[in-house]
């Protein structure tokens, strides 16, 4: 009789085991036959952070299609229209120009990177203590405009951002603000290569000038303080949708800027993902995992420096990444998977 019931008990605990398989199955890929299209911005310092949280997403389940490079105003065009689910590259409050496109189909969710996003100008230190360059407005003066004139127009050469980025809209609007329109030629050609440019003249022993944003490739080659300094805008004029926003643009303890507070001329941002709003509320472990998501600047910036100095295995990267910092990420993982059984 005892050997009848300990067959049964065993019986009995393979079966629940057996049809429990499936349920624990669902609860830890909550996203299983779900497919999702991923977009990626069309600068590639934020195709790291895009790379893990596909790779995140994978782990829940969820099916990605063909990862789709797009600029910003085709990305939330399609996004609200559902042509693509998410990236994890929006950057607010300077991406809030397109909110009355996407509004009410898609919608903002978590921080990959909360405050941590700066935008500014900066020149080569050398050429900066030279010529006593401390804002935009000593560009107007003959003997700076002619040092940093490359191509012999008269005008100091810039590099600046391409058109249909978010970046370009404030600085053009910097230009006129600051009169600075017959003084400075912002460079609108493609940003990587425009720096790779701008980096060969530094190396070579002449002037640069430049926009960049954080976290960026550039500023692990030309570290602030030591190659290049933030310079300032002479006063906060930005476009009239970011004019609230305007104390934000001034900033405490920036590393290499040449004052203390730093007069960026730009909000800092914050890097947050934007999603399909019908995909989210349809998949509340995709929700929940891009609300826990923050990757420090400091990684992505060293990935982004390997990225430019020719290792491009964004993929391998965002493994490695994941490997390293697994603890912190099982706790997004399960708050991902306790949203699917809410």
């Amino acid at each position: 009789m005892s050997r009848l019931k300990s067959s049964l008990a065993t019986t009995l605990s393979v079966a629940a085991l057996v049809l429990g398989a499936p349920a624990a199955m669902a609860q830890d890929r909550p996203g299983e036959g779900v497919s999702y299209i991923m977009a990626q911005p069309s600068w590639d310092t934020g195709w790291f952070h895009t790379e893990i949280v596909k790779q995140l997403m994978a782990e829940l389940g969820f099916s990605a299609g063909a990862t789709m490079t797009l600029d910003n105003p085709a990305f939330y065009q399609s996004v609200a229209y559902g042509d693509v689910t998410m990236w994890v590259d929006g950057w607010f409050p300077g991406h809030d120009i397109y909110r009355p496109v996407f509004e009410g189909q898609a919608e903002t969710v978590g921080a990959v990177a909360k405050g941590g996003a700066l935008e500014g100008y900066l020149v080569d230190k050398a050429s900066a203590e030279k010529f006593d360059i401390k804002t935009l407005d000593d560009f107007k003066r003959p003997e700076v405009q002619e040092a940093f004139d490359r191509n012999g127009d008269g005008k100091a050469d810039m590099v600046a951002c391409p058109p249909g980025w978010a970046c370009e809209t404030n600085i053009e609007h910097h230009m006129k603000a600051y009169d600075l329109l017959d003084h400075v030629n912002p460079i609108k050609a493609g940003y990587a290569a425009a720096m790779a440019d701008a980096i060969a003249s530094y190396q070579a022993g002449e002037p640069i000038f430049f926009y960049t944003w954080t976290p960026n490739w550039t500023i692990d080659q030309l570290k602030p303080g030591e190659d290049v300094v933030w310079i300032e805008v002479p006063r906060i004029d930005l476009p009239e949708n970011l004019m609230p926003l305007a104390d934000n643009a001034v900033q405490p303890d920036i590393e290499g800027c040449v004052a203390n507070p730093c007069m960026l001329g730009f909000p800092a941002n914050d890097i947050v993902s934007v999603a399909n709003t019908e995909f989210l509320d349809a998949n509340p472990s995709a929700r929940a995992l891009l609300d826990a998501v923050e990757i420090p600047l400091a990684d992505m910036s060293s990935q982004n420096a390997k990225m430019n100095a020719g290792d491009r295995n964004i993929e391998a990267h965002a493994a490695a990444w994941i490997e390293a910092n697994r603890e912190l990420v099982d706790g997004w993982m399960e708050q991902a998977r306790a949203a699917a059984t809410q």
